[in-house]
């Protein structure tokens, strides 16, 4: 269940309360149920490339619905993931990206924050079973949260597109969430 986190304190965890201030942003938040022989795979820590290729086709019917997306990935990120810190930290600053970053949560759970249209700040803890779009230009940062895990299909227009572009904006709201 997605969790919003706004500037002033105020917590929202039902999706249609939430959808209409992601909708300032054009920020898509959909469920997706993930289910079939994807859920024993996903129960492992850490998946090989053809265990990643098999969820991946387990799920390939939310890629296919997908329009002009080219490409998806599994990244499964833990504890054990060697430099993971590092490959966090390309993403835990205010940036924008040149195409959406498109999500979709098969395990664990991880945060994004956005910077709204007024200035204000929210973070929006995204679990298992949610999709969302965030929509290209939107200024945003990602981290995970304290379990430190998270498998998600990434789906790219063209991987180039997802390159971060670095804004100067300060972040008030990791601390509250963290």
């Amino acid at each position: 269940m997605a969790i919003l986190q706004l500037e002033n304190g105020q917590t929202l965890t039902d999706l249609e309360h939430i959808g209409k201030h992601l909708a300032a942003l054009n920020i898509q938040l959909k469920q997706w149920p993930v289910g079939g022989n994807a859920l024993a795979l996903l129960a492992q820590p850490s998946l090989q490339d053809d265990e990643k290729e098999q969820v991946l086709r387990a799920l390939d019917h939310y890629f296919d619905s997908l329009e002009g997306y080219q490409s998806r990935d599994l990244i499964v990120l833990n504890p054990d993931t060697p430099n993971l810190n590092g490959l966090l930290e390309k993403f835990s600053r205010p940036h924008t990206h040149a195409d959406d970053e498109v999500r979709y949560i098969v395990d664990g759970e991880g945060v994004f924050g956005f910077v709204c249209p007024d200035g204000s700040q929210m973070e929006l803890t995204i679990q298992p079973e949610e999709y969302i779009n965030v929509p290209a230009g939107t200024e945003h940062w990602f981290y995970l949260t304290s379990g430190r895990r998270i498998k998600a299909v990434r789906y790219f227009v063209d991987t180039l597109g997802w390159t971060p572009e670095y804004t100067a904006t300060a972040i008030r709201m990791q601390a509250v969430a963290a």
